[in-house]
């Protein structure tokens, strides 16, 4: 499920402390270390991805962020970092929140849920959408808090949270022309976002 480690890399300024949330194996972190230099923390709560990305060298912790980052000081990171893991999170709102508490930016990344294959899959097969980025069966999915663009910008709307960039991509490539940027929640496959408190 994680993606756009290039597009994320390119966010991320050079020698920056970083936090991964959900970190997997410790790829992005890892990439990020080679290309910006970072020094950085994964977490992660599967043990096997965990014992995974200590291997390939990344500073990786255990933990659950539905319990929150309460090990983590106010701003302790230039980079709070969620890679297309916000719709498996079972608080995404709190995840969020702790995100902005910790890092002076946050990048979340999530499937459009909004995307129009996925609404004419729904359509016309009246059954849960399967593509390539949201493989599994309605029973058996990670995913529980599905969401679409528009739904993301209503709730930093609400929350005063403040959008500094949002970059769209589909197929892992970044969708830029005027046409998708009218009609993202129905073109773009994926968002990311990059945020901060307001002021």
């Amino acid at each position: 499920m994680h993606v756009n480690y290039d597009i994320i890399t390119n966010l991320v300024k050079e020698n920056s402390m970083v936090l991964d949330l959900g970190s997997g194996d410790g790829t992005l972190l890892k990439l990020l270390k080679a290309k910006k230099n970072v020094k950085g923390k994964g977490i992660e709560i599967n043990q096997n991805s965990v014992i995974l990305s200590i291997q390939n060298g990344v500073s990786t912790i255990q933990g659950n962020i539905d319990e929150g980052l309460k090990q983590f000081n106010n701003q302790e990171y230039d980079y709070a970092i969620l890679n297309s893991t916000l719709q498996s999170t079972e608080k995404p709102d709190y995840v969020i929140k702790e995100m902005l508490r910790v890092g002076k930016k946050v990048v979340i990344s999530f499937p459009n849920f909004g995307y129009w294959k996925l609404r004419f899959y729904l359509l016309f097969k009246g059954k849960m959408p399967k593509t390539k980025r949201l493989p599994f069966e309605w029973y058996d999915t990670p995913n529980i808090h599905l969401l679409t663009i528009n739904d993301f910008f209503e709730f930093a709307k609400k929350n005063n949270i403040k959008i500094i960039k949002s970059i769209y991509s589909t197929n892992g490539k970044i969708k830029n022309n005027l046409f998708i940027k009218i009609f993202t929640s129905f073109f773009a496959e994926e968002a990311i976002f990059v945020l901060t408190k307001s002021d």
